[in-house]
């Protein structure tokens, strides 16, 4: 049964078309993952499920409530975490938590509890008595997804959670959904570290210019996106010249620089039907006189097959 459900859904800005007719369907418990371009549409579906932006025209539903005309039932069973946290920086943490409690209308001995325990879940229990102000990003997103956990909604609704995060604070915000996905929660979340969505979500959709290109489990994009076989492929030296000869084999697609471990290597893509075997690059190469150190086939990932099925424009 889908929990959130758009229909047609459009928003324009005067002659600017943020959405056009976005029909997205996601299951209860499923974690969808939502990414696109800059400007393709995202935070307008978002806001618009969150109730905070109103549809030109289409329908979307949460829960079975229709958004702009049942709001009152939505908002308790939706948590929406935008992509910078709005704070009261001169509270401190259990403050600020009870304070967003109260408004979720919860109080006494219950709303101690809720607070420890949203405290506990994001990990936060050593900030409790910090300033707000004082946080680092990575723990104000945790406190932001702390807050709109405090009413144990069913949907969680990410606008780009792990924006400008460093490493470590992006594995802990990931290890936090990967949580909250177990405990049954129904999460929607937009962001650019396709990776990372690959290992969170069952679910993805691709946006462009306010339309969605696809929408299905992250095995039928790949099939979607029908991106060829990637080799990557290290040569002692010479390496922009082996690159350019590997261009001019039969079926080679494209040949990139690329960084691993310190050191320049060769991602060649070669189409799915290529009639030149992928052991054969090798082969060309010693021919050509180039010391080949090492050569494997490399996985097919979610930012290859987006970067196959979009072509980076906005609305």
């Amino acid at each position: 049964m889908a929990i959130i459900e758009t229909v047609n859904l459009t928003k324009k800005y005067g002659e600017l078309i943020a959405l056009d007719n976005l029909n997205l369907e996601i299951e209860e418990g499923a974690c969808f993952g939502f990414i696109g371009p800059n400007g393709a549409g995202k935070t307008t579906t978002i806001k618009i499920l969150a109730t905070l932006l109103k549809p030109t025209w289409g329908e979307a539903r949460i829960d079975g409530n229709v958004v702009g005309y049942q709001n009152p039932h939505i908002r308790p069973v939706i948590g929406y975490v935008p992509d910078f946290m709005g704070a009261y920086d001169d509270m401190v943490v259990t403050e600020y938590l009870d304070f967003f409690a109260a408004c979720y209308d919860i109080h006494g001995q219950r709303r101690r509890k809720v607070v420890a325990d949203v405290l506990d879940l994001t990990d936060l229990n050593y900030k409790a008595n910090a300033e707000v102000s004082s946080l680092s990003r990575g723990m104000s997103q945790r406190l932001s997804i702390a807050r709109v956990l405090l009413h144990d909604p069913k949907v969680l609704l990410l606008d780009e959670p792990a924006s400008g995060l460093d490493p470590r604070a992006r594995v802990e915000i990931r290890e936090l959904l990967k949580e909250l996905r177990r405990m049954g929660k129904t999460i929607l979340i937009s962001s650019h570290i396709l990776h990372e969505l690959a290992e969170l979500c069952n679910m993805v959709g691709i946006i462009e210019q306010g339309k969605l290109l696809f929408s299905g489990s992250v095995d039928e994009i790949m099939e979607k996106a029908n991106v060829g076989q990637l080799v990557q492929i290290s040569v002692e030296d010479r390496v922009k010249e082996a690159g350019r000869m590997l261009m001019k084999v039969p079926g080679v697609k494209r040949v990139e620089l690329a960084r691993e471990r310190g050191e320049v290597i060769l991602e060649v893509l070669l189409d799915s039907d290529s009639a030149t075997p992928v052991s054969e690059l090798a082969s060309r190469l010693v021919a050509q006189g180039f010391r080949v150190k090492s050569f494997h086939p490399a996985e097919i990932n979610l930012e290859t097959a987006f970067m196959r099925l979009t072509k980076g424009l906005v609305g």
